[in-house]
């Protein structure tokens, strides 16, 4: 078995699965462009903790973290099992590396898992584990953990980061996917295509100086940090290929990269 390449994944809106946008018609025929992986280990911008932890239940439940949007999002499933030995396996991995981690239980499916998971692989037959991230630390530690978990995509595993290249909620446009794209999400979206396709990875663990508008277009940096996880899972030297760009309510890029 070739290995698979590690994905960093815009999941923007929960609305992606409802509707037709260029963003959700990729990811609905990804998951067969890619083949279908032994397990997938999914870093969540949705999963905070302070230290990393892995999800561990067999049978995980579905978490609707999300606010004022149609009934039929709160009533979707995706019953795909979990991996409770790839999590302790993944712990071990890190904790080997000198990131101490642990398996947690009781915590289910986020919609930064769920909602690509579903186009992607809507059999929902794959198992899957959620790694946390730590907003109080930075790129290079995101990074490192993706290093740390890279030999997984040998084994059979798809590693993601799954986030948003532009994630600034204050911002969004009422006219939804048709709204324009300010300038200063072109820019940050350009610097970012250029630093990842050049594999400049010191440029993208250093973002925050080297990015144009890197607060404007993260407030916060846990839509940010799955690129750099997903980079490093990418293996040494590792250079990142566009897949996928569109914008969506003017302001959160839908961009996905492959490495590996």
């Amino acid at each position: 078995m070739s290995a698979f390449p590690s994905l960093f994944i815009s999941h923007g809106s929960p609305m992606i699965v409802l509707e037709h946008t260029p963003a959700r018609d990729f990811l609905a025929g990804f998951g067969a462009q890619l083949g279908k992986p032994k397990a997938i280990l999914v870093a969540s911008a949705h999963f905070e903790t302070r230290t990393p932890m892995l999800s561990a239940d067999a049978h995980p439940q579905m978490i609707y973290d999300f606010g004022g949007f149609p009934r039929a999002l709160f009533e979707m499933q995706y019953p795909a099992p979990g991996d409770p030995a790839l999590a302790r396996h993944a712990a071990d991995m890190l904790a080997g590396a000198g990131i101490p981690a642990q398996p947690v239980t009781n915590r289910g499916f986020d919609h930064g898992t769920w909602t690509p998971l579903k186009l992607m692989y809507p059999d929902a037959d794959i198992p899957v584990v959620q790694l946390s991230v730590q907003t109080q630390m930075d790129a290079a530690h995101h990074f490192a953990m993706g290093r740390a978990l890279a030999p997984l995509r040998e084994e059979g595993v798809l590693v993601m980061g799954s986030g948003s290249l532009t994630h600034n909620l204050y911002k969004l446009a009422r006219g939804g996917g048709d709204a324009p794209t300010p300038d200063w999400v072109k820019q940050f979206g350009a610097w970012a295509h250029e630093a990842i396709k050049d594999g400049s990875s010191q440029d993208v663990l250093n973002w925050l100086d080297c990015a144009p508008f890197a607060r404007e277009n993260h407030p916060s940096p846990e839509h940010f940090l799955p690129l750099p996880f997903a980079l490093g899972a990418g293996g040494e030297g590792a250079v990142g290929r566009r897949v996928h760009t569109s914008c969506e309510y003017g302001v959160l890029m839908m961009d996905a990269y492959r490495f590996g």
